[in-house]
This record gives structure tokens, C-alpha cells and sequence, in this order.
């Protein structure tokens, strides 16, 4: 597997105390993502911001990248997927800790499709909870041929999670978000959920709004100003 890099965004207050890294769906990259960090510098102006590229290139599209390759023919592409990407980005999370002398506790994770498959998949196996996962038009990815249940051994922490899906995705199906929600409490991890009405698979300005204040909430800063 490829090293992981991106774009950056340095915290508008010059001194980082928090970090977001926002995941990229399925044959884009992370120039596709950072610009979330500009709309939510408002509400978090203390907060660095890193939206790594994928690991691999994308095969369904030249210019783009993949965490794992994705055909939807083989219902186990999704565990596999989820658990060769996860190292990788489980270290490029660590490295990005470093690089900003930040404690664990100060980590949010931000998903796109297969980017929130990717960070909740990480994000509830690390030994240090982030103060916050976020996913927009992605699966929880359960490990094949086992049910909810089994998340509860696996999972290491319970950070806070918002999950955000338009009720008109035709690539991720809404049916993958309400699986994704009961799947998660029934394995005790509750989260947040925000439904866009008329939306596709895309990001509308409400869904924005939610993750910001989703975010800030959860690193304990006052929601005022944002989008």
C-alpha cells in the first residue's frame, strides 16, 4: 500500500488544539474534501485539518483514488476492504498526531461514502476514543457473516457519531444508513442522525451545518458563527 499525504489546512488562529481528518469517497481525492475545513473554520478556528489521499488509485476512474477497490458484486469486498485500508490509515492517524503535538482525545474524523466506512471503521478500533466521527452517505461495515453483535468486542471506544445521508442517494442507498444506525445501537454504540431530505449522494448546506456543530459540540467550543 501506498504512503498517505494530502492537503492541509492550518487552524485560522495559528495554533493547532484540535485535528479533523476528512476522508474521501470512492474515486475522488482530498482536494475534494478539504474544502469542508474553510466552511467549518468558523466554528473551529483552533482546528487543523488534513484530507489524506487514498491509498491507491482509483480503477473505475483515472484522476481519482480508492481506500479499496469497490464493484458491488462481492458482499465481502466491504470487510476486506475496510481491514486493508485500516493500518494504513490507523498510522497516517497517529503520524498526523505527531506532527501537531496533539493527544488522541484531540482527533475528529470526518467520512464521505467509502471515507465514512473508513472512519468509523477505524475510528471506533482505536485505543483512544476521537472526540468525534462524522459520517456523510456511508455503511457501517460489519465483519462478514456476523451481525451487530460482534462490534461490541471489537469496538475499543464509544466516541460520539453523527451519521448524515440524503434520503435520495442512489449510490449509497438510505436503506445503508438506517441499517448503519440500528446496527450501531444494537452493538451500544448510539449515535446522532441527520436525514436531507431531497438530497442525493452529496453534502447539502443543512448536512454542513449539522457536522460543523456536531464537531464543535463535541470538542466543547461554543457553537457560534459557522455556515
Amino acid at each position: 500500500m501506498a504512503s498517505i499525504d494530502g492537503p492541509r489546512l492550518a487552524p485560522e488562529s495559528g495554533t493547532p488544539k484540535q485535528l479533523v481528518v476528512l476522508l474521501h469517497g470512492l474515486g475522488a481525492d482530498g482536494n475534494d474534501l478539504i474544502e469542508l475545513g474553510q466552511q467549518w473554520r468558523d466554528w473551529l478556528p483552533d482546528a487543523a485539518f488534513v484530507a489524506p489521499h487514498a491509498p491507491d488509485p482509483c480503477g473505475n476512474a483515472p484522476m481519482g483514488r480508492e481506500w479499496f477497490p469497490l464493484t458491488l458484486r462481492d458482499p465481502r469486498e466491504f470487510w476486506r476492504g475496510v481491514t486493508y485500508a485500516g493500518p494504513g490509515l490507523d498510522a497516517f492517524l497517529d503520524r498526523e498526531l505527531t506532527r501537531y503535538a496533539l493527544p488522541a482525545s484531540k482527533l475528529a474524523l470526518v467520512g464521505f461514502s467509502q471515507g465514512a466506512m473508513m472512519a468509523l471503521h477505524v475510528g471506533l478500533r482505536r485505543e483512544i476514543a476521537p472526540a468525534a466521527i462524522v459520517g456523510y452517505s456511508g455503511l457501517l461495515v460489519l465483519e462478514d457473516g456476523k451481525g451487530p453483535e460482534s462490534l461490541r468486542s471489537t469496538a475499543r471506544s464509544k466516541p460520539p457519531i453523527l451519521l448524515i445521508h440524503g434520503d435520495r442517494d442512489d449510490v449509497v442507498p438510505v436503506e445503508m444508513f438506517f441499517f448503519s444506525k440500528a446496527a450501531l445501537a444494537e452493538a451500544e454504540l448510539p449515535c446522532q442522525w441527520h436525514l436531507s431530505a431531497g438530497v442525493g449522494h452529496g453534502i447539502d448546506p443543512e448536512g454542513l451545518r449539522q457536522g460543523g456543530l456536531f464537531l464543535a459540540q463535541a470538542f466543547g467550543l461554543p457553537a457560534a458563527g459557522g455556515v
